[in-house]
């Protein structure tokens, strides 16, 4: 019997160990679906995800949410020598999976959360959503799956299979193709040196690129108005509001927390205010989350705007120490 083709054979959905960025006590263990996925993925290449966080930074407030955060891909690339590029499917999206998991490439696929029973409790054969998933070991003949997704590695079979791929009794035909991705590795991985050094100037980069304005202050402005008119919606709209505003922001800053303890960690940098600051911002809209929760709830809104006010400082405090550290450092390297 030939042997099942995986992208990472090493790995097995029954006894993997999550990443420390997962951690169940950490404020916001998921962040959000395409990042969960490569917090995972990259330590399964031997690399530190905490590198490639630099972009978090740059997150605004789009004016009715806040950015929904992703690794640029240039920057996996300049990191890692990782190119991810979109897989054409014109055939069944399983036998493209297959074919690029037999080169040894990691596809990231668009799925319904609907079939994946890791979301047990939540989605699973309760809701339908967009998700994203990157398929390590497929079995075409017996129906499984190993895939990356939230917190872990997981395996799906049988009629779960079958619905994510909408075959057998799920079959249908679909309006449009998912979107897919693949991941083209490197040939030879860089050293963690040099993912430090690199990094670091990334940082600088998107520091550079940051909001002009305070993004969490702009939001302050608007969030009573906004809470006071999903009030009037299904209750099920404020965990869909909450998700794209408060858990968006929360999750970005502790993860970008997580990105300036590993800088600092590899340079002579003490970004432990900066760090701090970003920690700040996450415990907020974490408390803030609830608060918002019983003003739905009673309709009550005025003092809305107020309890983001540590968050607002943070991210000034925030920005402030990163200027004066990473100025300083360049101004010393020139």
């Amino acid at each position: 019997m030939s042997e099942v083709p995986s992208v990472f054979p090493h790995l097995d959905a029954a006894g993997y160990r999550r990443h420390d960025l997962h951690a169940a006590e950490r404020d916001w263990p998921e962040t959000n679906c395409y990042l969960d996925v490569w917090i995972e993925v990259l330590p399964a290449l031997g690399l530190p995800p905490e590198a490639a966080l630099g972009s978090l930074i740059t997150q605004d407030f789009e004016g009715d949410q806040f950015t929904f955060f992703k690794i640029p891909l240039e920057d996996l690339e300049t990191l890692f020598g990782l190119r991810v590029t979109e897989l054409a499917i014109y055939d069944r999206v399983e036998t493209h999976v297959l074919e690029q998991i037999r080169r040894g490439r990691l596809s990231l696929v668009e799925v319904d959360s609907f079939f994946l029973p890791d979301t047990h409790g939540v989605g699973y054969r309760q809701a339908h959503g967009k998700t994203t998933i990157a398929i390590n070991r497929m079995d075409l003949e017996a129906r499984t799956m190993d895939y990356f997704h939230g917190l872990a590695l997981h395996r799906l079979e049988g009629d779960d299979f079958d619905g994510v791929f909408q075959r057998g009794d799920h079959a249908r035909d679909l309006p449009f193709l998912p979107y897919t991705e693949f991941v083209k590795m490197a040939a030879a991985l860089p050293s963690q040196a040099d993912i430090a050094r690199t990094a670091l100037r990334l940082l600088n980069g998107h520091l550079e690129r940051r909001p002009a304005k305070n993004p969490i202050a702009a939001f302050a402005e608007v969030f009573p108005e906004q809470v006071a008119r999903i009030s009037e919606r299904p209750f099920e709209f404020f965990h869909l509001y909450a998700f794209n505003t408060l858990r968006q922001l929360g999750a970005n800053f502790e993860l970008f927390s997580a990105h300036l303890d590993w800088v600092a960690a590899r340079s002579d940098l003490d970004l432990k205010k900066g760090a701090d600051a970003a920690r700040q911002i996450s415990t907020t809209c974490k408390t803030v989350q609830f608060q918002l929760a019983r003003a739905v709830m009673r309709k009550r809104f005025d003092k809305l705007a107020s309890a983001l006010v540590p968050a607002v400082s943070a991210w000034d405090a925030l920005v402030q120490d990163l200027e004066t550290r990473l100025r300083s450092k360049q101004s010393a390297a020139a």
